[in-house]
């Protein structure tokens, strides 16, 4: 398996989740109502899993390598797009986060700000999925040996293994603070 396996198969639960969030949205633009818990655990999707576990292997693994490497210009310019739509996609959802928190306080106003971020995520996902399998992952893959992809492989794959160690130190350092 090359590195860009992994990476492509997190896409797919992602896609998945898209799909929910676009089910829940038309939803809650039928009923006027949203489900407060619902948002919350896809915002804790798209923190955890989206960002810190999917984000996180392409920018502190795969990016970084490929960083250290001699890349066509073009490769290096959609690189950075990628993180800087990976930075956009992080203030999206702590929007999000903001909007249900205040809509489940009771504040209904926020229902719109809470659909426009909704409609925001779901829009813009599939493109930058697409951007990263179609246009990004295999072309760049062929700077690395066989032996750079499989290191990587291992890397992932103890990155994956940290992750819900630092999931759980956060909760539990959230509530100590409090």
């Amino acid at each position: 398996m090359k590195p860009i396996g992994p990476m492509m198969k997190e896409h797919r639960l992602i896609e998945r989740m898209l799909a929910l969030l676009g089910r829940e949205l038309g939803d809650i633009v039928a009923r006027q109502k949203v489900d407060p818990v619902f948002i919350e655990t896809a915002v804790d999707f798209f923190k955890t899993y989206a960002d810190r576990t999917h984000h996180g292997k392409e920018e502190e693994i795969y990016f970084r390598d490929l960083g250290l490497k001699d890349i066509a210009a073009e490769h290096r310019r959609t690189m950075e797009e990628l993180v800087e739509e990976h930075v956009y996609a992080r203030a999206e959802v702590r929007a999000l986060m903001a909007a249900n928190e205040r809509y489940a306080a009771g504040n209904l106003e926020a229902l719109d700000e809470l659909t426009g971020h909704l409609t925001t995520l779901v829009g813009f996902y599939p493109g930058h999925i697409e951007k990263e399998d179609k246009h990004f992952f295999f072309p760049t893959q062929e700077y690395f040996s066989k032996e750079e992809q499989d290191a990587m492989l291992r890397e992932f794959g103890d990155f994956d293994a940290r992750m819900i160690h630092e999931k759980y130190s956060g909760v539990v350092e959230h509530f100590e603070k409090e």
